[in-house]
């Protein structure tokens, strides 16, 4: 099959792009290399004779339509997104114009050039909160911030293309998911970068706010077998049944590293904080999927490949990400500091 990847040379796009090719697909890389955006996470494979790169925006319809036109490809999987919490806080409409506007713009090419697929990479936290139990595909979206109010408003998009033109749409809605290569802005490489740095690791008001943890192995798998296996107009969640408090996973990296405690800083926590999410993954292994990394397993091989490529995550934090950690934690952690001194 040939497959476009919006978005391949993120985090869990290129986690995805080399799976396929692993499993003999031609793989179209769409991606316009932004923040998190790194051709670096796929130097091992761009020489395979069926991959292409291209450089491009989903929001740019001219190229969109020029990628449909020269590569035909079968199916899309729409992995391209604004994804971090604080920073749709910062600055939201970023994460409009990407996540549905873009979506928009891609569904429609996609449409017009008949491809056979369009799956939707989407997240749980379009669930919002869950206080108790675990949300089920058909329960009603509550999302809390301007990132998954963004990824919601795509998700309804896409559900709207299968009611109205019958185009063969499916949606996974991903639990938290972790491993190598991945920006280190998100809650475990930081962590894990702050900790070999010795420095502050800060941790959101008390610490105890739980999420599913998923392996980005175990996440790609489960988006691969809902292209091939999954009905049309259905959404699938992917977990990883690892529901852990953040404090927990903290308490780890730090303990597997051989670093102190007082590392820790308990911060302000962010406006409309999510203090649970948990997903009802039942659809999904009824079509046969089911994930294979344990989280203490995962979470080492994780740890162990950030302090094994410093060279990788220290250009990164060196660079663009120190401004945004400077504006997004700069005064949480001095709060912190402050509480810790108190």
């Amino acid at each position: 099959m040939r497959i476009l990847v919006t978005g391949g040379a993120g985090f869990i796009g290129s986690h995805l792009v080399r799976r396929l090719l692993k499993d003999e697909h031609e793989v179209i890389n769409l991606d316009a290399l932004r923040y998190s955006g790194n051709l670096e996470n796929l130097r091992d494979i761009e020489t395979n004779n069926r991959y292409t790169f291209v450089h491009g925006d989903i929001c740019d319809r001219p190229t969109i339509e020029k990628v449909f036109t020269q590569h035909k490809p079968d199916a899309v999987i729409n992995c391209a997104a604004e994804t971090h919490v604080d920073r749709s806080i910062l600055d939201p409409s970023a994460f409009t114009k990407t996540d549905v506007v873009g979506t928009a713009t891609l569904l429609e090419e996609a449409r017009k050039a008949g491809v056979s697929r369009f799956l939707q990479v989407s997240t749980d936290e379009v669930y919002g909160s869950v206080e108790q139990g675990s949300s089920k595909e058909s329960d009603a979206l509550d999302p809390r911030s301007p990132y998954s109010a963004s990824k919601a408003g795509a998700d309804l998009l896409v559900l709207s293309y299968w009611t109205t033109y019958r185009f063969p749409v499916l949606i996974t809605r991903g639990s938290n998911t972790y491993g190598p290569n991945q920006y280190p802005e998100k809650f475990i490489p930081l962590f894990v970068t702050n900790a070999l740095e010795d420095q502050p690791l800060p941790l959101y008001g008390d610490g105890k706010y739980r999420r599913d943890w998923l392996s980005v192995f175990d996440h790609c798998g489960g988006i691969e077998h809902v292209l091939r296996h999954g009905a049309p107009g259905t959404i699938y969640n992917v977990g990883g049944g690892n529901e852990r408090e953040n404090i927990t996973v903290a308490d780890i990296i730090l303990q597997h590293l051989k670093k102190p405690q007082s590392l820790i800083r308990y911060v302000q926590d962010r406006p409309g904080h999510d203090r649970r999410y948990a997903i009802d993954c039942t659809r999904l292994k009824q079509l046969g999927w089911a994930p294979v990394v344990a989280f203490d397993e995962g979470l080492t091989l994780t740890i162990d490949w950030y302090a094994q490529h410093e060279d990788w995550w220290k250009k990164i934090k060196s660079g663009e990400f120190k401004n945004y950690y400077a504006t997004a934690y700069a005064t949480r952690l001095q709060r912190g500091h402050a509480e810790t001194r108190s």
